[in-house]
């Protein structure tokens, strides 16, 4: 691997950088948990904003980057022929050249350094946003004279104001600058817009926006500029801005009202012996209220404050990339992976919208997003999860679909965030997967008990039709035929979800691909597409929650009566399940007993009956795809589109293969080992890029499939038309090592690593991107569902620690490439809220399937010696016996 972008520095993910002011398209994340969500550049360019409605800073996507003039910069002003950037964004090429440029980050923060000979002057500029949730980036800058002579400057920040709505970038952006409000306060800029301009309805603002400076001795700034106009002149050149070159005063004369706002804070004139320096604290931030501005002011208005907010906050992420770290033969895969580990907080925080990567651009979470984030949270704090996942399937409908946006707030549930009615057929997998992952970590069945309402709004059957008699002012929980709210199980709502999909199916007898499934892309077959791949998940769906219903002590269960249509082995008759009319047919009548509202009447149902319904629609499932979607090229077809034709397999000569076709029946368990191993050969012979090494989502389809979606119209090798889609790359590794294939599963894990750590190709810090394009190089960093899938992969398959039922089951699949010139391998985690460390010796280095578990210790007390066994089981009280409230370390020896 060769990596001249970055190295790491420590042992605790920091990284240093000589190279990353070349890549103008490089950003990394500043967040907390207010939110307040920054996305920063080797020059400071990036975003700062609280929501999608109140940006500090201009918002930017990736290309943005590139082109804006935009940034924090800081000037230095030493005579009228030396002028100089302090973060290189400059006209003046000539003196950048000079520059020696080095970046340090870590979690989450940001130093960068310019060092100028000619001039004498070194720049440090520390950059990061408080983990004690204040709404601020800070921005701490330390200026040192490098030179043998003294050095005579006048500093002055440069930060524009942008101070409103993301959609104002395109929508009113001049109207909306004359609602600018701008106040000079001693210490920096405030600015509060008169309105919120929207106009379905205007509305009084209460935001306010403020960039304030201090230096390390407490003075103020001497002058401030307020406006864009008045900061750069006539040229209106924010790298070439007047005041600075011409060295000028404010006018104070000077209409500031309604103007683009800016924050030109210009500091006293000062002289630096050799190697003295000075510093400047700038502090970014949004206030709800403007009599908040002052106490924010307060908190962080001195060095040694800064720089307790800057410990505080790196400690913060440090302990949040600790949680699960693991410690292998490789050093830099175990730095790497803490900045994977964050990824899920990352996401949580900012969305999908909020990174100059983005995919929705207005906030919020999809739903899909939303259960899988919770992986990483269930393997770490199940306890925390749990109230989450309970509100969570508040979101769920009785036709079995779910809003698919989920707001800032608990309960806040959104149908399409463009006001569309659309529905993903996957979306009823990721629920109940979450949630056994949380019963297997937990011990905690009773979850399934607990009662929920269901989510109402416009939209009926599945997004086929609208509900003309719902309005807002209904409320959005469904309500019976007495208009009282309906409240039903969590194990109810599973079954809504995953029996509807089991009626809900096309001419091949499949489940229908509605308006996509998992591939986004695959949008242009609502009416006769249909999905083989997530068929296989439903139906592992049906058979897990039933084996999760043998575990529950309870014989009876309340259902909603309406169900029972969707229980069709409890009556005289069931159905035939080979006729697609027939299940069709079942499925109108349950939509014609519910889509307006339900009876609020419960049935009982024995938990025998219960199980043996799930189980034979699951075995039918099952057995129909392996009868017909196997292909004598030797995969499955995972899809039909809208003309009713196969999309995969020998189509006019040519091979068209799709990676999500294969993933699914491998984790469903519908592939069988002979089947699987077919798969993974042909994976390798048509899907994986001979060059870079990963795995591709599809084979080249040649030309648009408009009867399957847009993705075949973007260009192949980019998003999801043949890219290296980390997600399901992982999905893959995840069901090779799931199913016993660990050499197979690590190579496609290890895959992605090495792609992204090959930086000379992939062009990105430390992280897990969601794809690589056709050139290797990584985009949309950090907010990413793959990191949740890659973590989950690393603790349960590839170390092997896991629950069952709450029991800790110990199969490690370690890879003696894992192990390299090391006899103990390590990962760290929680399990039944204690912290453990699990130690893997393997002396001998062997291989995975040379290797048996031969003694298993606990804080050094040996509780299992003499076996030979794949796994070994520790039942729950067992583990709480031998456990203790600090870390606890677990050593097994592997030969």
């Amino acid at each position: 691997m060769q990596n001249p972008l970055w190295n790491f520095i420590d042992s605790s993910g920091t990284f240093e950088s000589q190279e990353a002011c070349r890549i103008n398209t490089l950003y990394f994340p500043l967040c907390n948990n207010s939110p307040f969500m920054s996305s920063i550049t080797p020059s400071l360019h990036g975003d700062s904003k609280t929501n999608n409605n109140s940006f500090l800073l201009e918002p930017v996507s990736r290309i943005d980057l590139s082109n804006s003039r935009s940034n924090r910069n800081f000037w230095v002003y030493i005579n009228n022929k030396k002028t100089w950037s302090a973060t290189g964004v400059s006209k003046d090429l000539s003196a950048l050249k000079q520059d020696k440029f080095k970046l340090q980050a870590g979690l989450l923060w940001q130093k960068i350094s310019r060092e100028n000979k000619k001039n004498g002057l070194k720049a440090e500029i520390t950059s990061f946003v408080p983990a004690s949730a204040e709404p601020l980036e800070i921005m701490l800058v330390n200026l040192t004279n490098v030179s043998n002579r003294k050095i005579k400057f006048t500093p002055t920040t440069a930060i524009p104001i942008y101070a409103r709505s993301a959609d104002n970038l395109r929508d009113h952006r001049h109207v909306t600058s004359l609602l600018n409000r701008i106040e000079l306060d001693k210490y920096g800029v405030i600015v509060t817009p008169t309105l919120l301009f929207d106009e379905s309805g205007h509305r009084k603002n209460h935001t306010s926006y403020f960039v304030f400076g201090i230096d390390g001795k407490s003075f103020a700034p001497e002058y401030i500029y307020p406006t864009q106009e008045e900061f750069c002149g006539d040229g209106s050149d924010l790298e070439a801005p007047r005041v600075i070159l011409e060295n000028r005063l404010p006018d104070n004369k000077y209409a500031c009202q309604g103007k683009e706002a800016m924050a030109g804070l210009r500091f006293k004139t000062i002289t630096l012996k050799p190697q003295q320096s000075c510093s400047y604290i700038i502090l970014m931030g949004i206030a709800d209220k403007l009599n908040k501005i002052k106490p924010l002011f307060t908190k962080f208005n001195t060095l040694d404050k800064v720089k307790k907010s800057l410990a505080d906050t790196q400690s913060y992420w440090q302990k949040k990339s600790s949680l699960i770290m693991a410690n292998t033969g490789d050093k830099i895969f175990n730095q790497w992976f803490r900045w994977v580990s964050i990824q899920p907080e990352l996401r949580r925080i900012f969305g999908c919208s909020f990174l100059p990567d983005f995919d929705y651009g207005k906030g919020g979470r999809g739903w899909r997003d939303l259960w899988q984030d919770c992986l990483s949270l269930i393997l770490t704090d199940p306890k925390q999860a749990r109230p989450l996942l309970i509100n969570n399937f508040k979101g769920v409908r009785i036709d079995g679909s779910n809003a698919t946006i989920i707001g800032a707030r608990p309960g806040e549930f959104i149908a399409d965030r463009n006001n569309i009615s659309r529905v993903w057929m996957d979306h009823g997998i990721w629920p109940w997967f979450t949630t056994l992952l949380y019963i297997h970590q937990s011990a905690d069945l009773g979850i399934l008990l607990e009662d929920i309402p269901y989510f109402k709004d416009r939209q009926i059957c599945r997004g086929s039709c609208l509900d003309h008699n719902w309005f807002p002012d209904c409320g959005k929980e469904l309500k019976s035929k007495n208009k009282q709210i309906y409240h039903g199980s969590i194990l109810e709502h599973l079954l809504v979800e995953n029996l509807v999909q089991f009626f809900n199916v096309g001419p091949h007898n499949h489940i229908r691909l509605e308006n996509a499934d998992w591939n986004d892309g695959l949008d242009m077959a609502a009416e006769h597409g249909e999905s083989v791949a997530f068929s296989a998940m439903y139906a592992k769906n049906l058979l897990s929650l039933a084996d999760a219903l043998e575990q529950l002590n309870q014989n009876k269960f309340p259902l909603l009566k309406e169900l029972s249509i969707l229980l069709d082995t409890l009556s005289v008759r069931p159905i035939d399940y080979s006729s697609p009319t027939e299940k069709n047919i079942t499925l109108k009548k349950y939509f014609a007993a519910t889509k307006y509202g339900v009876s609020g009447k419960k049935i009982s149902v024995t938990s025998t009956s219960l199980i043996y319904d799930l189980r034979k629609k699951a075995e039918w499932v099952i057995q129909h795809i392996r009868r017909n979607e196997w292909l004598k090229e030797g995969f499955f077809n995972g899809y039909y589109d809208n003309a009713k034709k196969r999309a995969e397999g020998k189509i006019n000569n040519d091979l068209r293969m799709t990676l999500t076709g294969q993933v699914f029946p491998l984790i469903s368990g519908v592939a069988t080992n002979q089947q699987i191993k077919k798969i993974y050969r042909n994976a390798q012979k048509y899907l994986r890029d001979k060059t870079l090494g990963g795995l591709r989502l599809n084979t080249d389809f040649k030309n648009e499939q408009l009867n399957l979606g847009r993705a075949f119209s973007f260009s192949y090798g980019d998003k999801e038309n043949g890219a290296f889609f980390n997600h399901m790359s992982v999905m893959f590794a995840y069901g090779l090592y799931a199913r016993g294939y660990a050499k197979e599963g690590y190579a496609a894990l290890s895959s992605i690593y090495e792609m992204a750590v090959e930086t000379n190709v992939s062009k990105i810090y430390p992280a897990l991107p969601e794809y690589f394009n056709s050139q290797g190089r990584g985009l949309y960093c950090y907010l990413t569902g793959s990191a949740s899938w890659f973590i989950l992969t690393l603790l349960t398959q590839v170390f092997g620690i896991r629950g069952e039922y709450g029991d800790l089951v110990i199969e490690p699949k370690l890879s003696k490439e894992q192990f390299k010139n090391k006899d103990t391998v390590s990962i760290t985690a929680n399990f039944s809220l204690r912290p453990v460390e699990f130690s893997f010796i393997n002396r001998r280095k062997k291989d995975f399937g040379q290797y048996s578990i031969r003694q298993v210790s606990f804080n050094k007390t040996i509780i299992a010696r003499n076996l030979n066994l794949p796994s070994f089981t520790l039942p729950r009280k067992e583990f709480l016996a031998h456990s203790r409230s600090g870390m606890n370390c677990i050593e097994i020896i592997l030969d």
